[in-house]
């Protein structure tokens, strides 16, 4: 494996965008590859900044007790006719449920496939993280995570090329703050689509395509655990 091959597994496994057999690979590998470990140690220190954007989130107050009484057993039934035991609520109820099981599971087959979570973190030329690019099907969200400042006259610009296009299509200027929506009808991401950040005169490209030199670059992969 190259220098370069090994430094981009390392970034997909701490991304976690690898596939289950593959990052339980990297993860037997990491044992006895001493360069695979250096690689990883560096990029879980330069994506560190990214657990700040999901912090921990509390039970609701009472669930675990909500949890228990639910699984509560129920007494036993008393000896009856078998006319009251085909009146017996739970059995109705047991009936009732399976019915209602039934119905959700046809709901869940005949659903629409929800749209996958992607994300992807874009990189500076020294491979430093600064933008945080999410993106599912109610459009894609960019977050600064080193906010600075275009130069004065000058204005970063978003780009996505999906895979296959010649050409990629502008997503608009990027403000002060450092953070931009983009509506799913502009472009639909796709798992490899390129997203970029070119700088541009005021007002973003004359032209329809970057004119100017691009600042950071990196490609959409499905998130793991959504």
């Amino acid at each position: 494996m190259s220098p370069e091959d090994r430094d981009a597994l390392a970034a997909e496994y701490v991304l976690g965008t690898l596939e289950a057999r593959e990052a339980a690979a990297v993860a037997a590998a990491l044992e006895s590859d001493a360069a695979l470990a250096e690689a990883v140690a560096r990029w879980e220190a330069r994506l560190a900044p990214l657990a700040t954007l999901a912090p921990p989130e509390a039970p609701p107050p009472g669930l675990w007790d909500r949890i228990a009484a639910a699984l509560d057993p129920a007494p036993p039934p008393k000896a009856r006719g078998w006319l009251a035991g085909l009146l017996d609520p739970w059995r109705i109820g047991a009936i009732g449920g399976t019915a209602l099981a039934a119905g959700l599971a046809a709901f869940i087959l005949l659903r629409p496939e929800p749209e996958p979570r992607l994300m992807t973190v874009l990189l500076t030329d020294r491979d430093q993280p600064a933008w945080l690019v999410e993106a599912d099907g109610g459009g894609l969200r960019l977050a600064s995570l080193n906010p600075r400042p275009a130069p004065e006259g000058r204005v970063l610009e978003l780009w996505a090329l999906p895979q296959g296009a010649t050409a990629p299509t502008s997503l608009g200027l990027i403000p002060a703050e450092g953070r931009i929506s983009v509506a799913p009808s502009t472009i639909r991401p796709s798992p490899g689509m390129l997203i970029e950040i070119t700088l541009e005169p005021p007002g973003g490209s004359p032209i329809g395509r970057p004119t100017g030199p691009i600042l950071f670059i990196g490609r959409l992969a499905r998130a793991t655990g959504t």
